[in-house]
């Protein structure tokens, strides 16, 4: 008999005690019966006695004896064995007893391996996590700090890694986000197809496509021994294509003319020369002066043309970057004396373009060669921003550098740069020049390098942490775009919480959006960064009362878009995915009629939770966080983001509920919210 097939306690016990029970009665019935029938003496009769007794008190002793012996100590290992598997770090043993006794030195030597191979265990996994968190961790440094604008996408070209110069490079594209399709971010249309044709060799294929105001050149490759996935990056090609096609194409268009100008001149030199030997007409004489003078003419124009064409190619040349000038005389100053500060910038920090690595070889040239003229405890640094330029300037309290002295440099030859150019050579490559000044106070004097000026005028964007939300591999692992939505399973729902504040609630007598704020849930996370948040223009002061609410005034939305235009972005922000709101049909009502169509399925967090619990009260927003134990910053309710963020927690929090009770599909949720549906609630204001 196993274990498991042992009687239960209580039934092995009355078993035992009937039988002990029957024998002893069975034993004191038959001594009675024989000892009425038979005459014996005193001794016969205790013996007929303990005789026809012994049957019941040798089961009822030996019962005893199979419950102290072995019945109790099976039930003690059976707990210990329970307690082992629910909580097998547990230290309260008992140690076997009874006939199990000899089984204790076995079941220590089990107990203390079985703990020793789950402490290996967590301690290999621990190690495993710390391992992995550190590859995490440097890979997201080194992809923030990476100039290159990278995105990882799953084999549905959905975005599952970007890093920081994507961001930079796409923003205020709505079409950047995790879980978000790249043809959204890069509207060609031979992507889809280019991306199913990559060789699995990890081998490139370029692409150009126009994306805003710019033409983007995007190199796609498949990630070798991956599912498919490929890595793009993109690089703005507007300027190459600018100079090639633009300034490049000009010059080329340009030439010939200029060699007909200089040819013509050039026949017309000869035939003067001719002439000299020979008795020509004046007439023919003041012919070909007059032909030289016009083609000499010409050809100075074109070559002033060819000039300017020469300058604009060097501005906008490849080469030129922009520079932000704290970082550039922070990089000088390196350069020069890594051990003690030697520049100090004043004044505006700008933006300028030049060749960063050239231009402080050349400052550090100039300061080297013009050490004598310079002061020994350092000097200033100070951009000024002119229409088209931006002087760069070196200040020192003295007199001005000679122009001798800056001639003698110009021709220096710079052997730390590729090729050994010379300071001229770097001058001509910014099309620029240098020259020494007094300043008007008449102690003090500068340098100043004319440089191209670019219209940026912030500061570069500091380095942001790393976030949870950089990178989400498991989108890989969600089901197709194509697949059916209805059948799609609400955790893998690409999800838009999204919110209206309004003028009023009368939207149907002109109450309108004033503001319209949303956020995304892929892969059942809501992404932290990944938001929308537009004021809208409502054309109508908004009334006080709406203030009070919302904060919004009219100040706020002087400078915003008209709602038809915020609405064209917010389709684009919702892409493929399904919309929800708390008492969606007040928000869908805001955002309807004005051009813009959103003709996919709208969950609504209220119908939700009034179908879950319909014997409860209270299913507003504020509620149904309090009973969720739902946390946000404070003075964010009210606002359109901060009520989509709300909304969106309530759905993860929902979401649990929902699939407890076998609501799994988008499909059985609507049907779901459909039973829950309440003209009152779909008549509100």
């Amino acid at each position: 008999m196993t274990f498991k097939g042992l009687p239960k306690r209580q039934r092995l016990v009355g078993a035992w005690l009937l039988l002990s029970g029957i024998s002893l009665l069975g034993g004191v019935l038959f001594a009675a019966w024989l000892d009425s029938q038979i005459a014996l003496s005193s001794l016969a009769r205790v013996a007929l006695w303990l005789g026809s007794l012994s049957g019941g008190m040798t089961l009822c002793l030996m019962g005893v004896l199979l419950e102290r012996r072995l019945l109790a100590p099976l039930r003690h290992l059976q707990t210990q064995l329970a307690r082992w598997v629910a909580n097998p770090d547990a230290q309260d043993e008992e140690a076997p007893e009874g006939w199990l006794k000899g089984l204790g030195p076995d079941l220590r030597r089990v107990s203390q391996s079985w703990r020793a191979d789950r402490m290996r265990l967590a301690t290999a996994h621990a190690e495993g996590a710390r391992s992995a968190s550190r590859i995490r961790q440097e890979l997201e440094t080194l992809l923030q700090v990476l100039e290159t604008p990278l995105l990882l996408c799953d084999r549905h070209r959905r975005v599952m890694l970007f890093n920081q110069a994507a961001e930079t490079f796409f923003t205020g594209n709505t079409g950047l986000g995790l879980g978000k399709r790249l043809d959204a971010l890069l509207p060609t249309a031979t992507l889809a197809n280019a991306m199913a044709q990559l060789p699995d060799d990890g081998s490139p294929r370029e692409m150009l496509t126009h994306c805003g105001q710019r033409w983007v050149k995007v190199v796609i490759r498949r990630v070798p021994g991956s599912e498919r996935e490929t890595l793009v990056t993109c690089s703005d090609a507007t300027t190459t294509w600018n100079n090639e096609m633009g300034v490049r194409a000009e010059l080329n268009r340009r030439l010939p003319p200029l060699r007909q100008h200089a040819a013509n001149v050039s026949s017309a030199v000869d035939a003067l020369r001719h002439i000299h030997a020979t008795n020509v007409p004046l007439e023919l004489r003041t012919r070909l002066e007059g032909v030289m003078h016009d083609e000499s003419q010409a050809l100075n124009q074109h070559v002033a043309e060819f000039a300017t064409l020469l300058d604009d190619l060097q501005y906008h040349g490849e080469r030129l970057r922009p520079i932000w000038s704290n970082d550039f005389w922070q990089a000088l100053d390196e350069r020069l004396d890594p051990a003690h500060r030697l520049i100090t910038p004043i004044g505006v920090p700008a933006w300028f373009k030049g060749d960063a690595p050239a231009l402080i070889e050349l400052f550090a040239s100039l300061v080297d060669h013009l050490r004598c003229h310079l002061p020994t405890r350092g000097f200033e640094g100070e951009i000024s921003l002119q229409p088209k330029r931006a002087y760069v300037d070196l200040m020192w309290q003295g007199a001005p550098v000679p122009e001798g002295e800056l001639s003698v440099w110009r021709d220096t030859i710079l052997n730390t740069l590729p090729l050994g150019p010379a300071v001229a050579d770097i001058l001509r490559q910014h099309a620029t020049d240098i020259w020494s000044v007094a300043d008007a106070d008449k102690c003090h004097a500068r340098l100043r390098l004319p440089l191209p000026a670019i219209t940026q005028t912030h500061a570069p964007r500091e380095m942001a942490p790393p976030r949870p939300e950089f990178h989400d591999f498991g989108i890989a692992q969600l089901p197709a775009p194509d697949e059916a939505l209805a059948h799609r399973a609400l955790r893998c729902l690409e999800i838009v919480a999204f919110d209206t504040e309004t003028t009023g609630l009368e939207l149907r007598r002109g109450d309108t959006v004033v503001s319209l704020g949303a956020c995304r849930i892929v892969n059942g996370r809501l992404l932290a960064s990944d938001a929308f948040d537009h004021y809208v223009d409502p054309q109508r002061p908004i009334p006080a009362a709406s203030t009070v609410i919302h904060g919004i005034t009219d100040a706020d939305v002087a400078d915003a878009e008209p709602l038809h235009t915020v609405l064209g972005q917010f389709r684009d922000y919702v892409g493929d995915a399904v919309m929800l709101a708390h008492n969606a049909a007040f928000d869908m009502l805001a955002i309807s009629g004005h051009g813009v169509h959103f003709d996919i399925p709208v969950l609504d967090t209220l119908l939700i939770s009034k179908a879950l619990d319909e014997a409860l009260d209270g299913h507003d927003l504020d509620t149904l966080a309090r009973r969720y134990d739902l946390h946000f910053p404070p003075n964010t309710r009210h606002t359109a983001l901060g009520d989509a963020r709300v909304t969106a927690e309530l759905w993860l929090a929902l979401l649990p509920r929902l699939e407890a009770r076998g609501i799994d599909t988008l499909e059985e949720l609507l049907a779901l919210q459909a039973n829950a549906f309440d003209k009152e609630d779909a008549s509100a204001p």
